[in-house]
């Protein structure tokens, strides 16, 4: 990475000031030593809202502008899926580090070109795989690399949400920022791209790497003639994974929107040679839960509190202030993309396929 020039807070611009681009703002306002200078949006309305709305001072209609004017040294990249890559690669080019909002990017050898251009740029680069924000999955990762529960044998996973059968986030018909997720003409690789990747970070970070994949992928019927307006709803709704780790464990990833009563739900658990431990965000993201050694014989689950975890806004903004990478990186979003990508060519081709 290159060290910083200056000592005053880190300068920081957002690009896209959509719906998660609010949640990064709202995080990066509240970190000492963080000042938000800037923000960009194609829609210019709805960026000068954003940036009264957060008290922001300079308002920008295309990238190339804002790079070219604003004084921020860092960027935030939540555009659409699709614009990922050019937009990240734009500013790193521009000398800016960049966090990037998830999926990195919308194939693996799209997101290795984020990678070179990070390199390159011997920028601070990272993804937000905001579930890495949680106390409880660090926990697991920890418990796993100790070795407590023994040689990972079998690896349960699901993210669960219910807004396709449901309103619990809202009337998905008249909601555009639910229906473009539906659409692949409008950049959305589905339920896979959408929550997989979240599902197969959260799995692999305390498991290790998967080896291969045999995908299914199925898309329902949802609207008359498959379509609200302009959004043709052909992308996929659930994801269903069988998986092999390079170390030897089979796992079941899955993923859906259809789940009535799981507005928004993570679950892991890892099974050793020596015992089990799961994480259930619905229990609890700040703790998690083993039963391993001489509890195992008798089926005895024991909760641990998880040590709290920095968020990943405050990794980016102190990495750009030291000049020391911090992870998730482009280089995990991409090996991230490479199981997507994965899944994808073994739905199409009805097999397993290695990673």
């Amino acid at each position: 990475m290159r060290p910083r020039s200056g000592r005053g807070p880190v300068r920081l611009a957002i690009i896209g000031t959509g719906g998660m681009a609010h949640a990064h703002a709202a995080e990066f306002k509240r970190i000492r030593g963080c000042r938000l200078v800037a923000v960009c949006d194609l829609d210019r309305d709805r960026a000068e809202a954003f940036a009264r709305k957060f008290g922001v001072g300079e308002v920008y209609a295309s990238a190339a502008d804002l790079l070219a004017r604003s004084g921020a040294e860092a960027v935030s990249v939540v555009t659409p899926d699709a614009d990922h890559a050019a937009t990240a690669i734009r500013c790193l080019r521009a000398g800016r580090h960049v966090l990037c909002e998830k999926p990195l990017a919308l194939s693996h050898a799209e997101a290795l070109r984020m990678v070179a251009a990070a390199r390159r740029a011997r920028a601070v680069n990272m993804v937000n795989l905001s579930y890495r924000n949680w106390a409880a999955l660090e926990g697991v990762a920890a418990c796993v690399r100790r070795g407590e529960v023994g040689r990972v044998i079998h690896v349960e996973a699901s993210y669960l949400q219910a807004w396709l059968l449901s309103r619990v986030w809202g009337e998905w018909r008249t909601t555009p920022a639910l229906l473009w997720r539906l659409s692949t003409r409008h950049g959305s690789r589905g339920v896979l791209g959408d929550l997989g990747v979240h599902l197969v970070d959260f799995a692999t970070y305390p498991a290790g790497p998967i080896a291969r994949v045999h995908c299914r992928l199925k898309t329902y019927p949802k609207a008359p003639g498959g379509r609200v307006g302009k959004y043709v709803l052909d992308a996929n709704d659930s994801a269903a994974i069988c998986a092999e780790f390079a170390n030897g464990a089979l796992g079941v990833l899955h993923t859906t929107r259809w789940c009535a009563g799981r507005p928004n739900r993570l679950f892991l658990r890892i099974s050793g040679s020596k015992g089990s431990v799961e994480l259930d965000s619905d229990r609890s993201t700040t703790s998690f839960w083993i039963c391993a050694g001489r509890d195992a014989d008798a089926g005895t689950w024991r909760e641990r509190k998880a040590r709290p975890v920095h968020s990943i806004y405050r990794r980016f903004v102190a990495a750009v202030r030291s000049g020391r990478a911090a992870k998730p990186d482009f280089a995990r979003g991409a090996q991230v993309q490479k199981v997507l990508d994965a899944c994808v060519l073994s739905d199409r081709r009805g097999r397993p396929v290695r990673v």
